[in-house]
């Protein structure tokens, strides 16, 4: 039991030190390790199969809309980068630079995709020619580098992995039904997928992409009352589409320029689910996204038949097939349960903690004794609920027990995010608030850059979007007391 308890013990109270317990959970869990190459991760296996979940479900939900994966090269001529202004002043800072090839300096430099807008648009010009061409709804699953100062594991690190899409429009509605559409599916995603319930608004003109007309997101609460920006989706207008001389001919025989959008979600989700859900004992998953949804657990297992009945769940479980919706989404694709059984030789103690560590939505103990009366015993990981079930009714109750994990899970970080989302009408209260009490704060604002810095300079919170459902909270700005123009949700962030 000793040993047992270490292996709890070897993860910091979140309410201790939240950073620390991240970093505990992020190794523990064996998600990720760190790499030679300062700023990078390594991926592991436990880590990557979650991002695999989130690129089927992404990619599928992608593809119901008319969508189409490609790729694009890694590499940027300088060039071509400098082609809109506003866009490379954005990145300038970020950007990795390539200056040799084997052992011949290149005649242009070359940098490394921070993001793709410049070989899209390079790509769109030669290949859009007639309004009979469009739209083009493009998407690429690959990695981009950023040169973080500060980087810590999903959150922020150089070379992340995501995926960016690119469409071109013949209108500027086209354009931007696109851009709402796809942060719409973001946010489903994330609330149906995740159990992550988020806010859906508008950046303002400071806080949005380099070279967009308009930059739209989606933000969710973490545990400790920080924002995460989760996903967004950007409207470019025709800005890029006359820097790169992006044009079609139409239906009257008249030269058009495009309008173009792009949008993107990162593996920065897998921290986000961290710390959504996590506890003190380790990662916390949502059924939908979780590798593995069920871990069979035989209860003194070297007894005679154990072992067996252990596997002969399992092959159950994955070979199950149901008609229902819920059945259907736990499976996300219509196989049966992801499943595994524990045939290691540590202690059932042991095998607990390193469920409960791993974020296994629920553990299926079988022992001699369960065998002989025909039963087994459901434990949830997010409540330790614990559920003793005929082997016959095994498969339906697992679907009933999943679905409600992932509904409850979902409720529990929405009334999360709903206690800490406070309300400013003085710029005083405003200031408390920020404070003492960390989390959203909707406060009124006036449209001035200058009280979105004053706000950022005094509390360290920044604007993170213009809700689409907006409300009155008063009449003048929170901070400068002109008539406000919007209600903004602040918030300090990662």
């Amino acid at each position: 039991m000793a040993e047992e308890k270490k292996l709890v013990e070897s993860i910091t109270s979140m309410e201790e030190d939240f950073a620390q317990w991240y970093t505990d959970v992020v190794r523990k869990a064996e998600l990720v390790d760190y790499s030679n190459v300062k700023g990078c991760m390594v991926i592991k296996p436990a880590g990557y199969a979650i991002w695999e979940n989130i690129q089927k479900e992404l990619d599928r939900r992608f593809k119901e809309t008319g969508v189409e994966n490609v790729y694009m090269p890694m590499l940027i001529p300088e060039s071509l980068l400098q082609k809109e202004k506003d866009h490379v002043e954005g990145f300038a800072p970020e950007v990795a630079w390539v200056t040799h090839g084997g052992l011949e300096p290149l005649q242009e430099r070359m940098c490394i995709r921070p993001t793709s807008e410049t070989l899209f648009c390079d790509f769109y010009a030669n290949d859009i020619q007639s309004y009979r061409d469009l739209p083009r709804l493009y998407n690429q699953w690959c990695s981009v580098m950023r040169w973080e100062k500060t980087t810590r594991p999903f959150l922020r690190s150089r070379e992340f992995l995501w995926q960016e899409g690119h469409t071109a429009h013949a209108t500027e509605e086209e354009a931007e039904a696109r851009t709402e559409q796809m942060l719409h599916l973001y946010a489903d995603f994330c609330e149906e997928v995740l159990a992550m319930p988020v806010i859906r608004g508008r950046k303002t003109d400071k806080e949005k992409f380099a070279g967009a007309n308009a930059t739209y997101t989606i933000e969710a609460l973490m545990h400790d009352g920080k924002a995460l920006q989760s996903g967004t989706s950007h409207n470019f207008g025709d800005g890029f589409a006359k820097a790169f001389e992006i044009q079609y001919t139409d239906k009257d025989n008249k030269l058009q320029y495009v309008h173009q959008t792009s949008w993107g979600m990162t593996t920065r989700l897998i921290g986000a689910i961290i710390m959504v859900h996590g506890d003190d004992s380790g990662l916390v998953l949502p059924p939908r996204i979780a590798p593995v949804q069920v871990m069979v657990i035989p209860i003194q297992q070297k007894k005679e038949g154990v072992l067996e009945k252990a596997y002969e769940l399992r092959d159950r479980l994955k070979a199950f097939r149901s008609g229902t919706a819920e059945a259907g989404a736990m499976a996300m694709a219509g196989s049966g349960f992801r499943v595994k059984v524990d045939d290691t030789d540590k202690s059932p103690g042991w095998k607990f903690s390193e469920q409960e560590m791993r974020g296994i939505p629920v553990r299926v103990e079988i022992g001699p004794k369960d065998i002989a009366n025909g039963q087994c015993v459901i434990v949830r990981r997010d409540t330790r609920e614990k559920l003793v079930v005929s082997l016959e009714e095994l498969e339906e109750k697992l679907v009933e027990v999943l679905e409600t994990m992932q509904s409850e899970m979902l409720e529990r970080a929405r009334k999360h995010q709903q206690a800490h989302t406070y309300t400013a009408a003085t710029y005083k209260e405003f200031q408390d608030i920020a404070e003492h009490k960390p989390g959203f704060i909707k406060a009124m604002w006036c449209g001035d850059a200058a009280c979105e810095e004053k706000i950022k300079e005094d509390t360290t919170c920044t604007s993170r979007c213009m809700p689409f459902a907006q409300e009155e909270i008063a009449e003048t700005c929170i901070c400068c007391g002109k008539k406000a123009k919007t209600m903004v949700v602040w918030g300090k962030a990662y």
